[in-house]
């Protein structure tokens, strides 16, 4: 009989930390996630898919304004100090908005401009958290450790949504409310965990030149520009999260709990594969599973938009999920072996234009295709905009095909 083990990544104490907390405050996140979605499909009054797509502009714009900044500051400055300023920021932002909801004052632009500040503390979360990931695990244990992490996002994903479909049907403003305190959880493991250490002899300065090295760096590495690119494409085309409070209530007629479960779907399918990925000691063959990967994306994305009822729809997005978890793990591990420590955070900053760009800039696609053709017709052609797409890359950059998870620079400390 063959035992469960322990992930590898979780050996690690320092990392143990940071998943736990990671792992609460997720599920506040993702709370806020689904409520913001269907308060502005309750602030418009009917299906405004514009009104929808707005709010992946203003998640967007301030990442592409600020990414560069955060990843100098993170190779440059201590990344857990980072952190502790970017969630506390990120707390007091959804105490507002749930201010302003309990207070009767929220209009959607408060929501427009709250969620612009989330943003912008993300465009420094992010390259922080990330970069400091090979600070706290092994090199062997860095599989691991994104899958893990992919674990701690998606099973966010999964309680967040279904707590928002039990709290009362105006509950918008306690959704909020606990997504603030929701952050004490990393606030407090960023404590515990105590110093890490970081390469901080090399560090240039946040200054255009250092900005600009990160850039040419990713320009240098074709594997990894190229698994950006294609994230990037698949999210843009593929975007189906967007429109789901209008699949659920004026497609399925499903209601406030079906959209919960819909929005969650996707996430429970990420967590299967996660802990699938997160028992395999060496991942090979890394190029053909990340392209098969994508394929299913763009396939269930297809399906998703022609379903009908609830059964089929979450079936899949059930698949969706599962392919994104395998692509994210296979894209990170390939991105933090190939980068050096002391320009890891700029390389991550520019990756979270990618991979956060796609799928905001989806949503305005998403909602501007819907708007004209209708939601089915924008979710079905996002599917097969995804895969044609993912086919362009492998023709531009063929070595993709053979990848096998053996190229690499040696660029992580080990932690305890």
């Amino acid at each position: 009989m063959i035992g469960f083990r322990l992930p590898p990544a979780l050996t690690h104490r320092k990392y143990l930390y940071l998943w736990l907390g990671l792992l609460i405050s997720m599920a506040g996140s993702q709370m806020q996630f689904a409520a913001i979605h269907w308060h502005i499909r309750d602030l418009t009054g009917e299906p405004d898919p514009l009104a929808l797509g707005g709010i992946g502009l203003v998640r967007i714009l301030p990442v592409v304004v600020f990414s560069f900044i955060g990843g100098a500051v993170a190779d440059n400055y201590n990344r857990r100090r980072i952190l502790f300023i970017t969630q506390s920021i990120l707390a007091v932002q959804a105490a507002v908005l749930a201010y302003l909801t309990f207070s009767g004052q929220i209009a959607i632009w408060h929501i427009y401009v709250l969620t612009a500040i989330q943003a912008s503390a993300v465009a420094f979360d992010l390259p922080a958290r990330q970069a400091m990931v090979p600070n706290l695990v092994s090199r062997e244990h860095l599989p691991s450790a994104f899958s893990m992490g992919t674990i701690a996002i998606n099973t966010g994903a999964i309680l967040g949504p279904l707590l928002f479909g039990i709290i009362p049907e105006d509950g918008q403003g306690l959704a909020y409310l606990l997504n603030s305190i929701s952050f004490l959880a990393v606030i407090a493991a960023l404590f515990l965990m105590g110093s890490v250490p970081q390469d901080l002899n090399r560090a240039s300065g946040v200054n255009l030149r250092s900005m600009w090295e990160g850039v040419r760096f990713i320009f240098s590495r074709q594997l990894i520009l190229s698994t950006m690119l294609m994230d990037f494409v698949a999210t843009f085309f593929a975007s189906a999260n967007t429109m789901l409070p209008i699949v659920a209530r004026d497609i399925m007629s499903v209601g406030k709990t079906g959209y919960a479960w819909l929005v969650s779907a996707q996430a429970i399918g990420s967590v299967l594969a996660g802990l699938i990925t997160s028992q395999i000691k060496e991942l090979r063959r890394q190029g053909p599973l990340f392209l098969t990967s994508v394929v299913l994306f763009g396939l269930a994305t297809i399906w998703f938009g022609l379903s009908r009822s609830f059964v089929p729809a979450m079936i899949a997005l059930l698949l969706i999920g599962a392919g994104d978890a395998v692509s994210t793990v296979i894209r990170n591990t390939i991105r933090q072996l190939q980068t050096p420590d002391h320009i890891r955070g700029r390389m991550t900053s520019v990756n979270q234009m990618f991979f956060m760009g796609g799928p905001q800039f989806g949503e305005v696609e998403a909602g501007v295709v819907a708007s004209l053709f209708g939601v089915p017709f924008a979710i079905v052609s996002g599917g097969i905009g995804c895969i044609l797409g993912m086919f362009l890359i492998i023709w531009k950059w063929p070595q993709l095909i053979s990848y096998n998870g053996d190229e690499h620079v040696l660029a992580t400390s080990p932690a305890d």
